[in-house]
């Protein structure tokens, strides 16, 4: 099957806020052909105390608005938003949309072999128990154990990552969970692979983490290559890169530049609202 698009038209990818960056760096790393406009949703964050039909139109404005930039595809890079939105938001939608939900739950569930899976997550993700339905649906015998770890969100953006209370917080947060029989976690926030050495470390060599930010990518590279829509002509120069967000554009910026593979000049300032 082909679709038919201009191949070196940019992938779009959006998030509630900065977190979606793990999303986008793993795009960068794994298909350093395609250029890439991203948007975050900044002004609106969190999207996990808001409802069903906000987080769906929030992602129906920030779809309009990426393809004004003639996106070729669309990266849901938040996982509230994949479980809440995906499904209403695809139908609406001609170019392939995808979200990290279903690339981190089916690499869990070929990664398991006690089929005892651990996600961690925002409140909103834990609750909502979209990971274990999903992977239910791919094998009802596996078990799940959901944790949420609020406090992960504000380490990472506050560049907490290496700090000391860090460590203290992973062990207050999943102790239990390191206590189970689980040997397979999702990082089931775009946040959390900021995290991953950490978290590695404690539950120990036996337990295989799932970075879904890294999966999305590997099923978006395979989603362009089935449909003939990787960029192929980009040799000397490199893939470019847009940022836009909806408030707070600096605090963005320096974030992002501490995460990136490069530094971002400059990321601009939308109002989200009128798309």
């Amino acid at each position: 099957m082909s679709i038919k698009c201009n191949k070196n038209a940019p992938i779009g990818v959006f998030d509630s806020g900065v977190g979606g960056l793990t999303v986008a760096r793993e795009i960068m790393r794994q298909l350093p052909k395609e250029h890439i406009v991203y948007f975050g949703d900044t002004a609106r964050v969190p999207y996990g105390s808001k409802s069903q039909n906000n987080i769906i139109r929030f992602s129906r404005q920030i779809i309009r608005f990426l393809r004004t930039q003639s996106v070729k595809a669309i990266v849901i890079a938040c996982n509230t938003a994949s479980a809440l939105a995906l499904d209403v938001v695809r139908q609406e939608t001609e170019i392939p949309v995808i979200g990290v939900v279903i690339p981190g739950a089916r690499a869990a569930v070929q990664a398991t072999e006690s089929k005892k899976i651990g996600v961690i997550g925002t409140e909103a993700t834990i609750r909502s128990e979209m990971y274990t339905k999903i992977m239910k649906e791919m094998d009802p015998e596996v078990s799940v154990i959901g944790k949420a770890c609020p406090l992960f969100v504000p380490l990472v953006e506050e560049g907490f990552s290496k700090h000391n209370v860090t460590g203290e917080i992973i062990d207050y947060y999943l102790e239990s969970m390191k206590e189970s029989d689980i040997d397979t976690m999702i990082l089931g926030c775009t946040h959390y692979p900021l995290l991953r050495t950490r978290v590695r470390e404690y539950m120990g060599e036996q337990v295989h983490i799932v970075n879904p930010a890294y999966e999305t990518a590997m099923d978006l590279k395979k989603i362009l290559e089935d449909n003939d829509m990787a960029n192929e002509t980009l040799e000397e120069e490199h893939a470019t890169y847009s940022f836009y967000v909806s408030d707070a554009a600096d605090k963005f910026k320096q974030f992002a530049n501490s995460i990136l593979p490069y530094d971002i000049e400059t990321t601009k300032q939308i109002n989200i609202e009128e798309y």
